[in-house]
């Protein structure tokens, strides 16, 4: 992390702190110190070229500085995207990334995890644009055998397209967490013991795209694409993966030696400590825009049962 980083990073949070001042000002104030501390972790170096290929695009996609940053751009005539190298069963991915800049509106830049085939399994980040001044919002989603509708929404606690931040998944076979510059925003249980589908037996490689989606992202798509201000661009840089690698039928982990990449494979049973617990209830206490969990006109039948645990 460079002087200019840890400054601004550190100017985020301090303000970001003194303007979210509450009337419970010890409990906030502790956990608004923890959110900056998160903020401040920087994941290892990994070269996106040796873990990634462009898949699409042409030549939207750039690997530059011998791989050590990717961008992918998107103008009115497509979007690119890339995908990694090896297929996973199991892991804790992070990757650092910098959104589009200016008026996003229109714009979604998805990175998640998929598997193939019409039963998929899939863990989804998208974020989805906005007009210059408004936020972004951060839209999570699991698939498990190719059933999906479990989204939640947050608004972020800063500018991600001001400067890089980590986005991570813990994917092991007991939860999925999201987390953002190590502040987890969501988990999602393993909930089989009443029925749900967890997606546990699929190997998934990382996938990321920029594209055009103003039918739908901003604002239910009454805002459009504003092509004047392309090509939009977003970039990506510090890869780092604790995980199992799947190849030829098999994992590279066995039960007692979770990763070769891995120091202690510790993240294969990980779960949320008590402190790890309070930043994700902050978080969606203060930041969570929707949750489908809360949505009973949407399943008028009655809530998903996975809504009976966090998730």
């Amino acid at each position: 992390m460079t002087l200019n980083t840890f400054i601004h990073s550190l100017n985020t949070s301090l303000s970001f702190i003194i303007c979210s001042v509450q009337s419970n000002l010890s409990m906030a104030s502790m956990l608004q110190l923890v959110l900056l501390l998160g903020s401040l972790m920087v994941a290892s170096a990994g070269s996106l070229n040796e873990n990634f290929d462009i898949t699409w695009g042409d030549g939207r996609g750039k690997m530059i500085n011998n791989g050590e940053l990717l961008t992918l751009s998107l103008d009115k005539a497509s979007g690119s995207g890339f995908q990694s190298k090896n297929e996973y069963l199991f892991g804790k991915i992070d990757m650092q990334l910098k959104l589009v800049t200016g008026n996003s509106a229109g714009t979604v830049t998805a990175y998640y995890l998929s598997s193939k085939g019409s039963s998929w399994d899939e863990i989804d980040f998208e974020f989805l644009g906005n007009l210059s001044g408004d936020p972004y919002i951060l839209h999570t989603n699991v698939f498990s055998q190719g059933k999906g509708n479990r989204e939640q929404q947050f608004y972020l606690w800063f500018d991600p397209t001001a400067d890089f931040h980590t986005y991570s998944i813990l994917w092991n076979p007991q939860r999925i967490v999201f987390s953002v510059d190590g502040t987890p925003i969501r988990e999602f249980k393993n909930s089989e013991s009443i029925g749900v589908p967890f997606p546990k037996n699929q190997p998934m490689r990382i996938y990321s795209s920029l594209w055009n989606a103003d039918d739908w992202a901003t604002r239910g798509g009454l805002v459009k694409t504003d092509w004047t201000q392309a090509p939009f661009t977003a970039s990506y840089r510090n890869f780092k993966a604790d995980a199992c690698v799947w190849s030829n039928g098999k994992s590279s982990c066995t039960s007692n030696s979770p990763s070769s990449s891995s120091s202690n494979g510790a993240w294969l049973s990980q779960e949320l400590d008590t402190t790890s617990q309070e930043r994700l209830k902050w978080v969606q206490k203060n930041y969570m825009i929707y949750n489908y969990c809360s949505d009973t006109k949407r399943f008028p039948q009655g809530l998903p049962a996975e809504c009976s645990k966090t998730s």
